[in-house]
């Protein structure tokens, strides 16, 4: 096990490297002068040339790379011109309204999704199972955006069981809290539940219809245990990488959504940031997210091999 994680772990330097990479030049080659946006059109070109210094950016783009990196692995992603603070602490100043969000996206997507999933396999080909797939493909093709509008109009406005928009801190009472997540993390999460949906019908069927389910079935088992002890851990695998991958997928499009909920939350201080080409905040932000994407599928990737002995044997 321990030569499996390392390998895991090592396997993620060059991913890093690449993206770290990849995140600084498509910042940096973005049309128009930061100097320009930030200082606005009325500024002098002496004043434009002294905040280029200033910034670096008047370096040569590997140098300002360089140095950029340097920093970051010495745990400093800059400063921010606007807010005038250190980008790792605007960073974890508004990762709590979006890890809150994301999480409980996730876990309403789960809560739904597998359910759902199961009972589409067992009664494969019914009604039941037609009704639950073609809701699962409206799920995923409604943007959260659209299906975030919907559900302020029915449940804030018409209704007035939510408010609109807004974000209460943990802080304020678990029920306040839950209150102004709740459609949000609906809108968010139910494109995943739909994708989440699908893979565990898929997984199942694969399972349910190999030998030794049958065999279960002849033994007389019951049917409990060997849907959820046999056949649903045994199809697992391909449902957690899903799980993995829709949770990093929240974390990166959370950002429509906390726009139109008015969150204050990573989304939103990107969605701020591009409108100031405030370079920094970009660039260590995207960085932030893009990493801890690497991470969900490292963690992963550790749990194929806690789930499935067979995946450490044939990484040795």
């Amino acid at each position: 096990m321990k030569t499996y994680v390392l390998k895991r772990i090592l396997s993620l330097i060059p991913v890093l490297f690449i993206v770290s990479i990849m995140v600084f030049i498509i910042i940096h080659l973005t049309p128009g002068d930061p100097a320009s946006v930030i200082l606005g059109e009325e500024a002098s070109e002496e004043s434009r040339a002294e905040l280029r210094e200033e910034l670096g950016l008047n370096l040569p783009i590997h140098q300002q790379y360089f140095d950029w990196i340097l920093g970051v692995l010495r745990g400093d992603l800059g400063d921010s011109f606007f807010m005038q603070q250190p980008v790792t602490q605007a960073i974890f100043e508004h990762l709590g309204p979006t890890l809150s969000l994301t999480i409980l996206s996730q876990i309403t997507a789960i809560i739904i999704a597998l359910p759902l999933g199961i009972m589409a396999a067992k009664r494969r080909g019914t009604f039941t199972d037609q009704s639950f797939m073609a809701l699962s493909l409206l799920g995923i093709s409604i943007p959260n955006f659209l299906l975030g509008l919907f559900l302020i109009l029915i449940l804030a406005v018409n209704l007035q069981w939510l408010p609109v928009a807004g974000y209460q801190p943990l802080s304020a009472g678990l029920f306040n809290h839950l209150k102004f997540l709740i459609m949000p993390a609906i809108a968010l999460g139910t494109m995943q539940a739909a994708l989440i949906a699908r893979m565990t019908r898929s997984s199942m069927l694969e399972t349910i219809n190999t030998n030794f389910i049958k065999t279960a079935w002849s033994k007389g088992l019951h049917e409990r245990k060997v849907i959820y002890k046999h056949a649903l851990r045994n199809s697992f695998i391909p449902i957690l990488t899903v799980i993995g991958q829709t949770f990093g997928m929240l974390i990166a499009g959370a950002a429509v959504t906390e726009t139109v909920f008015n969150i204050p939350g990573l989304g939103q201080l990107i969605m701020n940031s591009v409108e100031r080409r405030d370079y920094a905040v970009i660039q260590g932000t995207v960085l932030f997210i893009t990493v801890s994407y690497v991470f969900i599928n490292l963690f992963v990737d550790l749990m194929y091999g806690i789930i499935d002995p067979r995946v450490r044997l044939n990484q040795k």
